[in-house]
């Protein structure tokens, strides 16, 4: 019989990587980048992303903050460093906080709804803005779809995302009891049960503003299991799926 922490290292080893993690840059996060990568070091991920908020969140980090990412090494504590950043969808017509100027310099962009960036809207427009975001070429993944006051068509959504190469996220962080987001576990499983019938790939974001969060799947996962995803549509499987994703090396 393994103990509760036994079980949560199960859970983690499982998966290679964690594309969601926020630093001390956030603002609102507690932790450096080298206190993220050790944590993912320790759980033996091979990939964290940096994905700090951009400046249209309350004490998001400067655009300088993104261009000097370009100084991080690619590797660290043998973890491969992805460079990315996650964008506020800044009004119904999915425009995001960062020019391409600055997104050119990072390798991943994950595009979401924040309250304090976009005010709530009907189901038609969250539709709408999210569908016009997943256009945009720079985005590769949405972010927290699992906020019942941002409600959307989650057939079209999961219908899109296969067409724009754009993956939906499973945030861990929106199903633990904590969460403010209300209604998480509600969508994010109308979600994934789509995403079956569709045959869609999801990725799983731990959303960590704390290093101990790094990695961190286990709600996530739980849910995963419990609803019988397919494994293989599991981006967190495969540093070189996401890297291919990606286009990045």
């Amino acid at each position: 019989m393994f103990s509760p922490c036994e079980v949560f290292i199960l859970i983690v080893m499982e998966y290679k990587l964690d594309i969601h993690c926020h630093t001390i840059s956030s603002g609102h996060a507690y932790s450096t980048i080298e206190e993220n990568f050790k944590a993912a070091s320790m759980k033996k991920l091979e990939l964290l992303a940096i994905t700090d908020h951009a400046p249209a969140m309350p004490g998001g980090a400067h655009l300088f903050h993104f261009y000097n990412m370009r100084i991080l090494p690619k590797i660290l504590m043998g973890v491969r460093l992805i460079k990315g950043v996650e964008v506020n969808i800044t009004d119904y017509k999915g425009s995001i906080d960062l020019d391409d100027d600055v997104l050119d310099n990072l390798e991943l962009v994950i595009a979401s709804l924040h309250p304090p960036c976009l005010e709530f809207g009907t189901e038609i427009q969250h539709t709408e803005t999210l569908l016009k975001a997943m256009e945009n070429p720079k985005v590769n993944i949405i972010g927290h779809p699992g906020d019942i006051r941002y409600n959307f068509n989650i057939k079209e959504i999961v219908s899109a995302s296969k067409e724009t190469n754009t993956l939906l996220e499973i945030n861990n962080s929106s199903l633990k009891p904590t969460s403010f987001r209300p209604g998480g576990d509600i969508m994010i499983r109308k979600i994934i049960e789509e995403c079956i019938l569709q045959d869609a790939p999801l990725i799983m974001g731990s959303d960590a503003h704390f290093s101990a969060d790094v990695g961190n799947f286990s709600e996530a996962s739980a849910l995963l299991n419990k609803l019988d995803f397919p494994e293989h549509n599991i981006v967190n499987r495969s540093v070189e799926k996401l890297l291919s994703h990606l286009k990045i090396d």
